[in-house]
C-alpha cells in the first residue's frame, strides 16, 4: 500500500505525479471534498507526454498536481483515478459522472460494475 500521509511547512510547495494516458480514456482528477483552504491550496496540474515535447498518439504521460502548504493544519483531497470501464463521459478537463455497483440486483451473468480508484491523502502542514 502506497503511503498517503503528507507533511509539508507553510509555504513549501510540493507535487503527486500519476502516470496517465489520455488515448485509453485514462484520467485523474482532484475531487471534492477539496483541501481545507487555510491549510493548503492547489496551484494546477501540468501534463507531460512519455514521448516528449509532441505529443504521439497512444503515448502514455504522466499528470502533476501541484499543492501549496497555506496554514498549520490538517486536511484531506482526493484524488478520483477514471478509466474507460470506471467513468462515463471522462474528459482531460471535467469529472465524468461515476459508475459503481448497481443498487438493484440483475439476473443471468453479469458483471457487477467497476467503481473508480479514490486515493485520499493526509497533509499535515506545521
Amino acid at each position: 500500500m502506497n503511503d498517503t500521509s503528507i507533511t509539508a511547512e507553510p509555504g513549501e510547495r510540493f507535487t503527486l505525479t500519476v502516470d496517465q494516458n489520455a488515448s485509453t480514456r485514462e484520467y485523474w482528477y482532484l475531487v471534492d471534498p477539496e483541501p481545507d483552504s487555510s491549510v493548503l491550496v492547489s496551484r494546477g496540474r501540468h501534463r507531460a507526454s512519455d514521448s516528449g515535447d509532441e505529443p504521439a498518439p497512444g503515448a502514455g504521460g504522466r499528470l502533476t498536481f501541484t499543492f501549496e502548504a497555506k496554514g498549520k493544519g490538517t486536511t484531506r483531497f482526493t484524488l478520483l483515478h477514471c478509466t474507460f470501464t470506471t467513468c462515463q463521459g471522462n474528459n482531460s478537463t471535467l469529472p465524468p459522472a461515476t459508475t459503481g455497483p448497481s443498487a438493484t440486483p440483475t439476473t443471468g451473468a453479469a458483471t457487477p460494475s467497476q467503481a473508480p480508484e479514490r486515493i485520499t491523502y493526509t497533509v499535515t502542514v506545521g
